[in-house]
């Protein structure tokens, strides 16, 4: 046996992954105890109070010791993963001292490849001491790790140890209520998300899915008590991560800027007429084009007529900031909480770089990728809560902003059009702004800008 020396060993701390944060959640770790790792592989994934990060190691060597359980979190600058950087003795050469029970002291056992049990409850079992662990699928556990692993981590992405499925949160909610498990759905939607139709299918076709071994679906529905809480009044959920982090923005905000919301109703009939040519444009092939890219373009043409509304309060110098750039952020409703990630210089964007910038922020936030720097810096956002079926809300300001532009539902009603009533294609648009910035005769301007385009949207061309 190889005898490894203090010196040898690196402590890897929780890095700040965003600018000013404080500390992290450990969502998932990808490699255990014995296993080599390589300088830049993701040996874990953590979640911030602004969104989910893979962390790489910064050097070669042979993981010793992990320091903290998955679901726990993490203040930055703290010591998280130890790798001796000497390499130490192969893995199938280290024998498993029984009685060391410690987590934080250098582990120098090796369990076993046959039947071995994991360092941690909730860590799972690794296939092999030296790879590096897959990061989807499900791990080689058995339904009591898989249960004890969710249940240390509260409801991290709802299917243990499995890659989350991509569902809006309304199919979400179905599968709940009907207990079915999304890992198991065939999704038919665009970019594999599951629709609702895809969760009924799910449930009709269940009974065929019924003879298989007893201990099989023991093992994966085990979490079941964990997401149903079957028999209790009520459940006490931990406030962490994004929603912690969205909470206590939102009240800084709302008890901070004195928020005023304007509401207009408008006819986006020949908007909507534009989305369908532009869908058959070729310089847009390929890209994301839909009613949220031309009512991202009107406010745009809005900001750049009316710019003083693209401002911030400087509370400690007691000035107001004029930003002489937009960064466009859009509220997306993500499985972890609400992000709002932006375009960055979006007033420089032609049409079709901004409908590519939409399509990848779109596809980053489903995917749960969004990165800390993508949500810094915003200075006015668009929220979308007709994808809802919603008509309006009266949206909060994103801190350290000035104006929020909510979209309603776009839906066809009937309109006096030309001295006659009509179905027309109507949405209503709220925008909340900050008084201390926005006077009423400004921010009524500017959603006033904002519903012209979309009423004509030929104005792009003279305004824009």
């Amino acid at each position: 046996m190889t005898t490894m020396t203090d010196a040898s060993v690196r402590e890897f701390k929780m890095p700040d992954v965003g600018e000013g944060l404080t500390e992290a959640e450990i969502l998932k770790w990808y490699v255990q105890p014995g296993d080599t790792v390589t300088d830049g592989q993701i040996v874990c994934e953590v979640e911030t109070a602004k969104a989910a990060v893979e962390l790489p190691i910064p050097y070669d060597g042979v993981v010793r010791a992990l320091h903290f359980d998955e679901g726990t979190t993490v203040d930055v600058g703290t010591s998280i993963i130890a790798v001796d950087v000497a390499g130490g003795a192969p893995a199938e050469e280290a024998p498993a001292p029984a009685e060391k029970p410690s987590l934080p002291q250098p582990a120098t056992e090796e369990p076993k490849q046959q039947g071995r049990k994991p360092v941690l409850v909730g860590y799972g079992v690794a296939e092999s001491s030296t790879k590096r662990r897959p990061r989807k699928g499900v791990p080689a556990a058995t339904g009591e790790t898989l249960y004890a692993a969710t249940a240390l981590q509260g409801e991290l992405n709802g299917h243990g140890q499995q890659a989350r499925p991509l569902a809006k949160p309304p199919v979400r909610k179905l599968a709940k209520d009907l207990g079915v498990d999304l890992a198991t759905v065939t999704p038919s939607g665009p970019d594999g998300v599951i629709t609702r139709e895809d969760v009924h299918a799910a449930v009709a076709s269940a009974p065929a899915a019924a003879p298989a071994p007893a201990e099989v679906p023991a093992a994966v529905q085990a979490p079941a008590p964990v997401v149903t809480y079957d028999g209790l009044r009520e459940t006490r959920v931990p406030v962490k991560g994004v929603r912690k982090a969205t909470a206590q923005a939102m009240v800084g905000s709302a008890f901070t800027a004195p928020h005023v919301t304007e509401f207009v109703t408008v006819d986006v009939t020949r908007t909507m007429k534009l989305v369908e040519e532009l869908k058959q444009d070729k310089d847009l092939e390929g890209l994301r084009v839909n009613p949220l890219l031309l009512i991202a373009k009107a406010l745009l043409v809005a900001i750049k007529r009316n710019p003083d509304v693209n401002a911030s309060w400087d509370e400690a110098n007691q000035e107001i900031v004029r930003k002489h750039y937009v960064n466009l952020g859009i509220a997306a409703a993500t499985p972890r909480g609400l992000i709002v990630p932006n375009i960055k210089d979006a007033h420089d964007k032609t049409l079709p770089q901004l409908a590519q910038a939409l399509g990848e922020l779109v596809a980053t936030a489903r995917e749960g990728k969004t990165s800390p720097a993508a949500m810094q810096g915003g200075t006015i956002t668009i929220t979308n809560v007709g994808v809802f079926g919603v008509d309006t809300g009266t949206p909060i300001l994103n801190p350290g902003e000035s104006a929020i532009l909510a979209v309603g539902a776009i839906k066809l009603q009937p309109w006096v059009h030309k001295g006659k009533v009509k179905p027309r294609q109507v949405t209503t648009l709220a925008l909340s702004f900050d008084h201390r910035l926005v006077d009423g005769e400004l921010g009524s301007k500017v959603l006033a800008d904002v519903a012209a385009v979309l009423e004509q949207p030929k104005r792009l061309i003279t305004w824009g």
